[in-house]
């Protein structure tokens, strides 16, 4: 394949031309890199390099005025609007960038096309006026300082114009305008220079007149890259605009209109792949990038075109390990890098300064991996203690001076992170910079430094010292939220340039950066609809009816440039893989482009479709099997000698693989801050509450008068656990309160039912609460020790029958509490857990007391106290039989010990590994 460039360097040296004397000017500034490379190739002699420049470049020494950067250009222009602003009418300077990077845009492009700006402006009030009439016969204020904020523009441009110029800066618009007025002088000062303008297609008014001039006076020629298919055919928008120079521009009224060529029809190899979602694209391409690599076909030649820039970072980490040579021409931006979190996370915070800074906020700042190594001394990391103390002690909102108790040694750190920046930018760029400094210092401690870690802060360094900069130059950064939005200005454009070598490997690009470059295999992704082409999109004030009128560029124009760089990349190619999202997304693209449907209509190829879905292995779901090792057996005999209460046999029941990782490996669920009240506090502290009221009268009977003297205890009871429980958490209102107001009920709804009992005719005696029962088991297959343990809620006397009471916040029904063939309660747990508990229970008590016997055990559910708030357990003949026997006695107990041997022999069977339930 011979390249553009190529041709270009080959026919200006058959013209016998010194190259070394020729500017030439590219689309791009990427382009000049390839094209010194092939004027090196073509050159068999020592020669000077020719002076390579960009359009913007060289329309830059044309004006003799300088590009502005768009953080300068805000700046400046709201200094003009302040200027020409009535002191109540003016806007701060954050409301004032909403709408100011439109009004550029509109500036940039009436200059760019040299279009009378007065003529646009009053046409632009008039419509405004229009559409803002009033039904009244006098207009209100604001409306009145609506239209007259739109009539006021022509002043606004002209003393924005003025105050750039004498500046002598410039948006590009401007730069153009002024080099299309000063190109006479420029070639006077210059009257021996030759050009060669290489390669361009969408040329702006003043681009054509500077290039038209340079022509007529035979100090130029100009290189277009057209094929025959598109020029010739009227309806093809990828030579809309050179059929438009070819036959309007005077030039070419009396010279040929050279280099139209005739690659686009030559063979290709065109496959066309649907892909679902965008990641499954990038994830397609790596997969045709390993084909061509096993095929041994070169990649020097290849490029990997992203239609969707955002997934640079999800393409390199598909590209497969063997390709060793890759140059990335797109930067990654700064909002893309791990840094720039830390700085959006402080931001968040400061924004909407309050006393105190919410716990997750504080964590995400002290979990960040640039901050956290800054907290440590020795062995201990305070970053992970303090954590771990707000999670432990439930605290959801924290001051300052709350974490500088916490480590006096670090109140400087925490100053920079959380201290107030007072609503100020000076502070806030401050304790960036500080930080910044903090950081690049702690990384020079280190014995393995890492270097793309101090690129990053170099480049942060950059980006706040340009905040610093513009906040000195101009005191309008008077709030945090305008020092962010200016920030995310900065590092949305700013970005972080890979180095590599230009010339070699795969080549990865977007599409704009393919201007004039040729590759034989080319893989373009997301050639959707509302990517390529971008479709209508309305950035500007400025009507679709007032620029048609103007001659200024609409989405029409704005897709017809993409069609010409989507077809000008095929020209040449050998291989073209195009992948589209077959997955429509109202946000990244919709339906496959027309580009794809006019490839398909056009017949001139042939194309291959196909539509991928992911590749999916079959997978086998196996459950986790543990097996019992001597290590384990051993912990086994410990965990056993110390004793199995009945909430781990349950455990063991519901999943052995849990009561492995809490028992043995001693491995205990993560907790995490209890923000709102946990179903598990609230039953804590309803337990807690009863044992606190009913403490008093342990061993005696139940009146009504001791009952009505609790009610107006409730409140204090349980705030008090409340506050034991949940830390320093807050339950004063909110979920919180609502929570709070339920356990007083829960306690309440419980007296009135023991009260309406004992009204009854019913007899209470309060025997023991949160009474702890131990007993060992006779289990002599085993050969060592078993204990079973646990805690009763209450145990008492009910008209002289002995209780075994397990207190259950949740609801719970009679069905659940009893049983109908013995064998079912090791294998139910949703339904036989709780009847499992109460006989557990129950055992333990009698073989601490052996005359108890008969006893009753059941539930009482706080969530269900409606009828019987006593749930008794009972053994049943059949599952739709009727209970045949509430009570607990010798012939219960025998029968579920059996059970209970049953598990426990099972669980401690070295054979018998521990496997995983499915869920």
């Amino acid at each position: 394949m011979t390249s553009f460039l190529e041709d270009v360097i080959v026919d200006l040296q058959n013209q016998a031309l010194d190259i070394s004397e020729i500017t030439f000017i590219l689309p791009s500034k990427r382009a000049g890199f390839f094209l010194k490379n092939h004027i090196a190739q073509r050159t068999t002699k020592t020669n000077f390099a020719p002076e390579i420049l960009s359009i913007e470049s060289f329309v830059e020494t044309v004006a003799d005025i300088t590009y502005a950067t768009n953080t300068e250009l805000l700046f400046e222009f709201y200094e003009a609007y302040l200027s020409i602003t009535e002191k109540d009418n003016i806007e701060p300077f954050e409301a004032f960038t909403k709408w100011a990077q439109l009004l550029l845009q509109d500036f940039n492009e009436i200059d760019r096309f040299l279009i009378s700006p007065d003529s646009i402006f009053n046409y632009l009030g008039a419509i405004k006026e229009i559409n803002h009439w009033s039904l009244n016969q006098e207009q209100t204020s604001y409306v009145k300082n609506y239209i007259s904020f739109w009539k006021r523009l022509p002043i606004l441009y002209s003393t924005f114009k003025n105050m750039l110029l004498e500046k002598r800066k410039g948006y590009q618009g401007l730069v153009y305008r002024e080099a299309a007025t000063n190109l006479e002088q420029y070639i006077a000062t210059k009257p021996k220079v030759r050009y060669v303008f290489v390669g361009f297609n969408a040329l702006n008014k003043a681009e054509e007149i500077i290039i038209q001039e340079l022509l007529q006076q035979d100090l130029a020629k100009i290189y277009w890259d057209i094929d025959e298919t598109f020029i010739n055919n009227l309806q093809h928008d990828a030579g809309l605009f050179t059929r438009h120079y070819k036959n309007n521009w005077p030039y070419f009224k009396k010279q040929p209109f050279t280099w139209i060529t005739k690659n686009y029809a030559t063979p290709k190899t065109i496959e066309v792949i649907g892909v679902p979602k965008q990641v499954g694209q990038v994830k397609q391409i790596g997969a045709l990038l390993n084909q061509l690599q096993e095929s041994k076909k070169s990649l020097s030649n290849t490029a990997v075109i992203l239609g969707n820039e955002h997934l640079l970072i999800p393409l390199l980490n598909s590209i497969p390990e063997q390709i060793d040579t890759v140059n990335v021409t797109m930067g990654l931006p700064l909002r893309s890098i791990p840094m720039a979190f830390l700085f959006e996370s402080l931001f968040k915070i400061h924004k909407n300064a309050k006393p105190n800074i919410y716990y997750k906020d504080v964590t995400a700042i002290l979990s960040n991996s640039y901050i956290k190594p800054l907290f440590s001394e020795g062995s201990k990391n305070y970053a992970d203690a303090l954590i771990s103390h707000i999670q432990e002690n439930n605290i959801a909102y924290l001051s300052l001076s709350t974490l500088n108790l916490f480590s006096p040694s670090h109140s400087e750190l925490f100053t920079i992170l959380f201290g107030s920046w007072n609503n100020t930018a000076q502070t806030a760029i401050h304790n960036c910079t500080q930080l910044i400094l903090l950081i690049k210092e702690h990384l020079q401690k280190q014995a393995t430094k890492s270097v793309i870690d101090m690129e990053y802060l170099y480049r942060f360094n950059v980006v706040f010292t340009e905040l610093q900069n513009l906040n000195t130059t101009y005191p309008h950064i008077n709030s945090i939220n305008a020092l962010f939005g200016l920030y995310k200005e900065i590092i949305a454009n700013e970005t972080l340039d890979f180095k590599g070598e230009p010339l070699q490997g795969l080549q990865i690009m977007g599409m704009l950066e393919t201007r004039v470059l040729d590759f034989e295999t080319i893989i373009i992704s997301s050639v959707n609809e509302g990517i390529l082409p971008a479709g209508k999109s309305i950035n500007s004030f400025i009507p679709f009816d007032v620029k048609l009128e103007h001659g200024l560029p609409t989405y029409k124009e704005k897709d017809a440039v993409y069609t010409n760089h989507f077809y000008r990349l095929l020209q040449r190619a050998k291989r073209v893989y195009i992948l589209y999202n077959t997955e429509p997304d109202v946000l990244k693209g919709g339906e496959k482009s027309r580009f794809i449907s006019q490839l398909e209509i056009e017949n001139i190829h042939d194309i291959k479709s196909v539509v991928i879905g992911p590749n999916v292995k079959a997978t086998v779901s196996s459950l986790k099997q543990i097996e019992k090792t001597d290590a384990i057996m051993e912990r086994l005999k410990t965990v056993a000698s110390e004793g199995f209460s009945p909430s781990s046999l349950t455990n063991y029941i519901r999943n052995p693989i849990d009561f492995y990782y809490e028992k043995i490996l001693g491995i205990k669920p993560f907790e995490e801050l209890e923000e709102t009240i946990a179903a598990n506090t609230l039953g804590s502290v309803i337990h807690h509450s009863l044992e606190t009221l009913y403490t008093p009268i342990k061993n005696q009977f139940l009146t009504k008068d001791y009952i009505t003297s609790l009610k107006p205890l409730i409140s204090s009871t349980v705030k008090e656990h409340f506050k034991n429980l949940f830390k320093d958490g807050d339950f004063s209102k909110g979920k919180n309160l609502i929570v709070f107001e339920i356990a007083k009920r829960y306690v309440f709804n419980f007296l009135e039912k023991e009260l309406e009992s004992i009204n009854a005719g019913n007899t209470i005696k309060i025997i023991d609460l949160e009474a702890s029962y131990s007993t060992d088991l006779n289990l002599p297959e085993l050969g060592f020790p078993v204990r079973l343990n646990g805690t009763v809620d209450r145990v008492d006397e009910f008209n002289g029958v002995t209780r075994i009471i397990d207190y259950k916040s949740g609801k719970v029904i009679q069905g659940q509490i009893e049983i109908v063939n013995w064998e079912d309660i090791l294998t139910d747990y949703t339904k036989y857990s709780k009847s499992f508990q109460v006989l557990s229970y129950a055992y333990m008590l009698h073989q601490q007391n052996p005359n108890c016997l008969p006893v009753e055990g059941g539930i009482i559910s706080f969530k269900n106290l409606q009828g019987e708030y006593f749930l008794k357990f009972g053994k049943k003949e059949s599952i739709r039989g009727r209970t045949k026997d509430q009570l607990i006695n010798q012939d219960t107990l025998d029968a579920f010990f059996i059970q209970l041997k049953t598990l426990i022999l099972e669980l401690c069977n070295p054979n018998i590994p521990f496997v995983e339930k499915p869920l």
